[in-house]
């Protein structure tokens, strides 16, 4: 194994196990095939555009479908509390708000309150700064998704440019495809 000092060890903590173009792209059912009893989910960008007033149906649905696979599901967001209160009423799941992502803290929290180790749980988000390097650290399956919309807080934008950097870096090893896993939801 690295030393934590070390290029390698980083880049391993910023390399996410999947990369997909939505959030409902992925099929709950295929993970929860794979052992993933618990999801912890990034709200903007991730659920939703940044801003983005409620809840698809779209997104409902692919919650329900996810329950009914035997996971559990708990928003963990950076966003402030009124917008992650929100979402968690309307889709009946948890959610923690203000996490200062990537610290692990909120996703301890949020493997607790669904009963999940590390092993099965997966994170999915859009930033390889928070989402990735948080569910890394914590040891949890991680993927990555295109973000919702390019619309961003001015910090986040900042942000994204040194994560576009560092997606490049993986890409050129190999480390994430070139393009997005997409499924046919027809």
């Amino acid at each position: 194994m690295a030393r934590p000092w070390t290029f390698h060890y980083w880049l391993g903590k910023l390399t996410p196990h999947e990369y997909y173009g939505s959030t409902l792209d992925i099929d709950p059912a295929e993970l929860a095939a794979r052992g993933v009893r618990g999801l912890i989910l990034d709200l903007d960008n991730t659920l939703a555009p940044w801003k983005h007033g409620l809840p698809t149906p779209e997104l409902a649905g692919w919650i329900e479908s996810a329950q009914q696979a035997g996971i559990r599901c708990h928003i963990v967001s950076n966003h402030m509390g009124r917008r992650v209160r929100l979402f968690s009423r309307f889709l009946g799941i948890e959610g923690t708000a203000s996490a200062a992502k990537p610290a692990g803290r909120a996703f301890r929290a949020a493997m607790r309150l669904m009963g999940t180790a590390p092993r099965e749980t997966a994170v999915i988000g859009d930033q390889i700064l928070t989402d990735i390097l948080g569910g890394r650290r914590q040891g949890c399956h991680t993927i990555l998704v295109v973000p919702a919309c390019s619309r961003d807080l001015g910090w986040t934008r900042l942000v994204r440019r040194v994560e576009r950097a560092i997606f490049r870096e993986l890409q050129a090893r190999g480390l994430v495809p070139a393009a997005p896993r997409r499924r046919d939801r027809r």
